[in-house]
């Protein structure tokens, strides 16, 4: 089971220590993706949140009922935590990376939220079924995770309807042809966002968005 939490104002998620007390609560996985000082100038950041989230944590477990002694710990190190339980597809497995050494490039985490004009089953045909191969085909990312949130974990966590996680190139935290693809061709980089736009658009990720630049570790 794979429990997904935004984190705001944090203190230090890549203490040893930290990892220690999660696993041992039960963590047999632990994922940190932190909004650090390498992607502070991303071209690309929204915030939709009252507040931009600092860090981004992911966390699998065998129990669901060990949920609630990890949203504890991390709720320890940030002034506030939200959390969701997730079903996890990886459309682009990122690549393997030792543990506790950040992943290259840049990864950004994506908060969707389903319109209220789309019911459940039309809004994820078009997110699941026929978004990706767009979202594959225009951009150059080499890592793909998509989390459909079954239902909050934390008291008052947000109407969240999807978590995507996308690797790119670290060029892609400010140039558009490495976000997209284009390798350089204006016409080709143009094209691309255009039908990235058309298609987000058929499913509302072209609104109430927030997108989380970050580094990616795996700690455990």
């Amino acid at each position: 089971m794979k429990v997904i939490f935004a984190l705001w104002d944090t203190g230090d998620l890549l203490a040893e220590d930290l990892t220690a007390r999660l696993t041992a609560a039960g963590a047999l996985a632990v994922q940190a993706n932190i909004s650090d000082a390498v992607v502070e100038n991303a071209m690309l950041r929204l915030t939709t949140f009252d507040e931009p989230v600092a860090a981004v944590v992911s966390v699998w477990l065998s129990d669901r009922h060990e949920t609630a002694a990890v949203a504890d710990l991390l709720a320890s190190v940030a002034k506030r935590v939200a959390g969701w339980h997730v079903e996890e597809a990886r459309p682009i497995e990122p690549p393997a990376v030792p543990l506790r050494e950040r992943a290259p490039g840049l990864a950004n985490i994506a908060f969707l939220r389903r319109p209220d004009t789309l019911s459940h089953p039309d809004w994820l045909h078009r997110w699941r079924n026929e978004h990706t191969e767009v979202a594959i085909a225009t951009q150059a990312t080499f890592g793909y995770i998509q989390n459909l949130v079954l239902e909050p974990v934390t008291e008052a966590a947000p109407d969240i309807a999807a978590i995507v996680e996308e690797l790119f190139p670290i060029e892609a935290l400010t140039d558009p042809h490495a976000f997209y693809g284009s390798a350089g061709d204006n016409a080709e980089l143009t094209r691309r966002i255009s039908r990235l736009m058309k298609s987000v658009n058929t499913f509302g990720a072209d609104r109430d968005l927030d997108v989380v630049p970050t580094s990616r570790y795996l700690l455990a």
